[in-house]
């Protein structure tokens, strides 16, 4: 039994932190500071330091670990891709780049054969009638004047009728090759040959209107020596002059 510490006179032991740690001694000379009752102050857990303890720098990853990569994010305005890039109807295909002027001239004709079929027989039948009734002048007797009225009173109504259905049927084979290249960018010949007409800015197809007005100004391409069906061989976008008046483009797809 020890009375040479008075702040200790029954030689108690001084309380232990945890895992054996002592508790925070106050500089000589000065008493440390207790708790209401003579309580010694709490000690701050592990891990958790109390205010006015020293803080623990966040720890960092060694040098030479791998880093958690950021994903490059793209500044306003930024472009997000091509403009014919962009998918057109569903099931068409993304484009691949300007199709090339043999496939376009492939394309159309393959339009022009299928818009021309039927049309071709019926004024190939509507000719084979005239030309026969013309003949027949040569057949007659030259005294009978009968035989040369009949043969010179001009070909038969159904001549007149043949044509009629040949134009008609033209016409609506024209205008279902429009409504498609309108509507999906693609005709019967282009589908075939993997190509596809689409607005240049956008990458989506004319419409019906837009394919009109293109249609129409295919004469631009004519007018001067047919120079303007042959663009797209030098041109950076293998335009031809009716492309650059509607702002369409001509391209491949997968």
């Amino acid at each position: 039994m020890s009375f040479g510490d008075p702040n200790n006179p029954y030689g108690q032991q001084p309380p232990q932190g945890p895992y054996g740690q002592q508790p925070p001694q106050a500089p000589y000379g000065q008493q440390a500071p207790q708790g209401p009752y003579g309580q010694q102050p709490p000690v701050p857990p592990q891990g958790q330091p109390g205010y006015g303890y020293p803080q623990q720098p966040p720890q960092q990853q060694p040098y030479g670990y791998p880093q958690q990569p950021v994903p490059p994010q793209q500044g306003y305005g930024y472009p997000q891709q091509p403009p014919y890039g962009q998918p057109g109807m569903p099931g068409m295909g993304m484009p691949t780049g300007y199709a090339s002027w043999g496939a376009r001239l492939c394309a159309l004709l393959i339009d022009g054969l299928i818009v021309g079929l039927v049309p071709g027989i019926l004024y190939g039948i509507a000719a084979g009638i005239t030309a026969s009734s013309v003949s027949k002048v040569s057949t007659c007797a030259y005294d009978d004047t009968q035989c040369r009225m009949d043969a010179s009173a001009g070909p038969p109504a159904i001549v007149f009728v043949l044509i009629a259905l040949a134009g008609l049927a033209a016409m609506a084979a024209g205008i279902f090759m429009l409504v498609k290249e309108g509507n999906t960018g693609q005709t019967v010949g282009k589908k075939a040959m993997s190509i596809r007409l689409v607005r240049e800015d956008t990458g989506q197809p004319l419409g019906f209107g837009m394919a009109f007005v293109r249609r129409l100004a295919h004469f631009l391409d004519s007018i001067a020596c047919y120079i303007g069906w042959l663009w797209p061989l030098w041109d950076d976008k293998a335009q031809t002059f009716a492309d650059k008046a509607v702002g369409s483009v001509v391209v491949k797809t997968q």
